[in-house]
Order: structure tokens, then sequence, then C-alpha cells
């Protein structure tokens, strides 16, 4: 049986700076709207969290059945490491989407916006099929694809909506960011995976692209984010956007390590910075927008 230590290290805490960025920013937009409502703010922050757990046990459950974790080099798997059961990982998937839903369902209620209620489902169904039923979409290279979908645009604007009942052109900018950051931490995770992955039939994106062309897109996605944000701040006809700014010295040494060829486990290290840096661009971001508005 799992130690609660490793069933934490089974969520992979690294990762939630993924749940966290996005209602930060959604939240920044929703005050430069003068719409901002903490309460809602973290009835959203609930709902991303336990979504983002959720998709790691489910990923780790999927994984491990289908033997892609065998030989896997990083954060613990429960289920590929036989240090918990594959249906007790399947249960704290499941408990952890409950616990998503019914954030989101009070949600809902409180803003008014029932058509959310199909937001949510398709953002759970896409949690588990990432990995997990026949056709796997992680598995066909799409994972980036549905993350810079549901983990930006979705989170992000969704945020903003149920506080201020509208988004606008800043919070769309805002929203490629956060994904395009959420984007980079899959791919350092996949392109530290990809001779594992290859062997396992696993044909990720980084499998497709090969290794170089990965670190290439790579090094786009973690300093895309900040200039893109400096974009608000002629929309919204003030300097406190450029804020988002700050966070480049963050990106910098995580695209020199990555385009230096850093690989296996080094490039662990490159996914909890990463992890860092969207949290760190969020927070400026969310900052700045409310400074503006």
């Amino acid at each position: 049986m799992a130690s609660a230590g490793q069933w934490v290290q089974g969520a992979r805490p690294r990762t939630l700076p993924a749940a966290v960025s996005p209602v930060l920013a959604g939240t920044g937009a929703a005050a430069a709207l003068d719409g901002s409502h903490l309460g809602r703010a973290v009835l959203a922050l609930v709902v991303a969290l336990a979504l983002q757990v959720a998709v790691n046990y489910a990923n780790d459950y999927s994984d491990g059945v289908r033997g892609t974790d065998a030989d896997r080099v990083g954060p613990l798997r429960l289920v590929g490491s036989g240090a918990a059961d594959p249906p007790a990982v399947r249960r704290a998937a499941f408990a952890a989407f409950a616990v998503a839903g019914v954030a989101g369902l009070a949600l809902v209620a409180v803003s008014g916006a029932w058509w959310l209620v199909l937001v949510g489902a398709a953002s759970i169904a896409a949690a588990w099929t990432y990995t997990g039923g026949r056709r796997p979409y992680g598995y066909l290279g799409l994972g980036e694809v549905f993350v810079f979908v549901f983990f930006g645009l979705v989170a992000v604007l969704g945020t903003t909506y149920v506080q201020a009942g509208r988004a606008d052109l800043v919070t769309v900018l805002a929203a490629v960011g956060v994904g395009l950051h959420a984007c980079a931490i899959l791919v350092a995770n996949n392109l530290r995976d990809v001779p594992t992955d290859a062997r396992a039939g696993k044909r990720t994106l980084a499998v497709r692209l090969g290794a170089e062309r990965t670190r290439r897109l790579f090094v786009v996605l973690v300093l895309a984010p900040p200039l893109l944000s400096a974009l608000a701040a002629p929309l919204l006809a003030s300097a406190w956007p450029l804020l988002a700014l700050l966070a480049l010295p963050l990106a910098l040494p995580l695209a020199r390590t990555v385009a230096g060829r850093a690989a296996g486990r080094a490039l662990v290290p490159v996914l909890a910075g990463t992890g860092r840096l969207e949290l760190v661009h969020a927070a400026l971001l969310a900052l700045g927008l409310a400074l503006a508005g």
C-alpha cells in the first residue's frame, strides 16, 4: 500500500502551477473589467486544482496499466512502480473529478452561467481521455492541443467570465499566454520521456517531432507569453501589464538549458522551473491587469 507521501508524489505537485496560473490570470482580467469576485475565484481555483490532480492520477493509472510507465525517469508513478494497486489510483482520480464537479456546480449556481456545465463535462472527459479510453489523444500527439485549450483558453476565459460576466481581447491574450506556458510544462515532460515513450508506442508530440525540434518548440513556448502579455498595455492604455515582462529572466535559463540538449534526469529541474515560470508570469500579469483596471 502506498504511503501518504507517495500519494502526494503521485499527484505531481510540480504540475499544480498549471492549475493556479489560469485562475490568477483570469481574476486579474476580471479586475481589469471591474468585475473580480474573491469567492468565485476561490471556487474556480478548487475546480482547477482538483482537475489537475485528477488528470495526474488518471494518467498514472492509464499509463500504468498499459505498461508505459514500466521504465520511467522522473516523479514516482504509483501504478508503474507497484506502490499502489491500479483500482486504488483510479478511485483517487474519480474522487478528484468528483471534487471538481461539486465545486464547478457551485460556481455555476452562483454565477448563473448554466451552460458552463457542458464546459465542465468536456473538461472532465478531456482529462480522462488524455491517456485513458480506447484511443487516448495523448498517445496521438494531441496532448499539447488539449492542454492549451483547457488549461489556457477555457480556464482563463472561464475564470474571468464567472466573475465579470464577460471577457475581452485582453482576457484572450492572458489565456493564450497561460496556455502556452502550460504546454511548455507538458513539452518538457514529454521531451524527457522521448526514449521510453517511443519504446512503449506512446506517440507524443515530442516523439513525433523528434528531440531537436521539440527543444526549439519549448524555447518559443517559454519566451512568448511575457511578450504577448505586454500587448495588453496599449489595449488598456496603461503600462502596468508590462510587469509580465519581469518573468523573462526566469524563462531565459530554462530556454538555454533545453536548447543546450539537456536530457533525461537533467530535464526534471526544467519541469519544476517551467511550472514556477508560469506561476510567476500569471501573478505578475494578474497584478498588472488589476492595477490597470
